[in-house]
């Protein structure tokens, strides 16, 4: 791809309607210094300093549409409760519409709450979830809302964190919309992903779906034709990480090599990437050049910490120098 060519894709960005829906999460993160391991266990005492929130899940990906200049609608399900409220408010600020967003009172937001040392290395992680499914009335709900924010919209995204958004039903109501459908997936629900454009697992799902290990580009071109039969969808990318990506669908089979200098933390990289991904193909990309500029996001987003975003501007600049 020509760096002119890139140059019209990325500015074709700018207002694509996007509609993602599924486990919107909200993610805290409790900074603070370690000196010394506590007395009473082996562990490291951290003196706080600070506490900063972002957004994670199908949220990351709706602020990664944002990012990139579309017009990002997402569907997904909160509690009644402070989380809740602090990830409509953070949805708010980055630009993201939040009219699809359902508060059920059954069920806690979920969120990540993360306590890390400023020099941004884990020390643990707490999870407030329930990942069952949604119960009936919320799934209607799921579904009335993609059926009727859908229209319009110039691609849709299913993020899977396997939290309970994502049933049967609310897959087959994106479909109905018949417009690209693209699923960043999780293997217990791949029966659901059936007629989706594209789906993209990563290196550590692909074999499990397929019970193939991937340690080189043939193993992967083998393994994502395998993915696509199983999952009944149109193109299968699978992320290697630091082995880029392999590209598979009819008539196209193609390893995109990867572009990341440094690696601060692939936390939400797939979200980039699928997201990327959408608004491209919204814009008039074919896969091949959608599936470049997705390697080019993610090579940008691992160089920050925690669920972060990457601009049109940062997109452009790595493509052309």
């Amino acid at each position: 791809m020509t760096p002119a060519r890139a140059a019209e894709i990325i500015a074709g960005f700018a207002g694509q309607p996007v509609l993602v829906a599924g486990d919107v999460m909200l993610d805290r993160f409790i900074v603070g210094r370690v000196t010394r391991i506590s007395p009473e266990a082996p562990v490291p005492i951290v003196k706080f300093q600070t506490e900063h929130l972002r957004l994670g899940g199908a949220a990351n990906v709706a602020h990664n549409v944002a990012a990139l200049g579309g017009r990002a609608q997402l569907v997904g399900v909160v509690g009644t409760d402070a989380a809740g409220q602090r990830l409509v408010e953070q949805l708010a600020a980055a630009g993201v519409s939040t009219d699809g967003i359902i508060c059920a009172d059954h069920r806690p937001t979920t969120e990540k709450v993360r306590v890390v040392t400023e020099r941004n290395q884990q020390v643990a992680r707490i999870d407030y979830e329930h990942d069952t499914d949604v119960t009936d009335d919320t799934e209607r709900a799921v579904v009335e809302r993609v059926a009727s924010l859908g229209g319009g919209m110039k691609a849709l995204l299913v993020s899977d964190y396997l939290k309970g958004t994502v049933t049967r039903k609310v897959v087959e109501a994106m479909l109905a919309h018949h417009v690209p459908l693209l699923v960043d997936p999780k293997v217990p629900h791949l029966s659901y992903y059936e007629g989706a454009t594209l789906v993209t697992p990563n290196h550590h799902e692909a074999e499990t779906a397929t019970h193939m290990r991937i340690t080189s580009d043939d193993h992967a071109r083998v393994a994502a034709r395998e993915f696509r039969y199983r999952a009944h969808c149109g193109a299968v990318l699978i992320t290697r990480g630091e082995y880029g990506m392999w590209l598979s669908s009819d008539g196209l089979e193609m390893a995109v090599p990867s572009t990341a200098r440094e690696v601060s933390d692939v936390t939400g990289a797939g979200d980039t990437v699928v997201a990327t991904l959408a608004i491209a193909l919204a814009a008039g990309a074919t896969l091949q050049e959608a599936a470049i500029l997705a390697n080019h996001a993610a090579g940008i987003v691992v160089g920050k910490f925690g669920p972060a975003t990457v601009t049109a501007a940062e997109l452009l600049k790595s493509l052309t120098g």
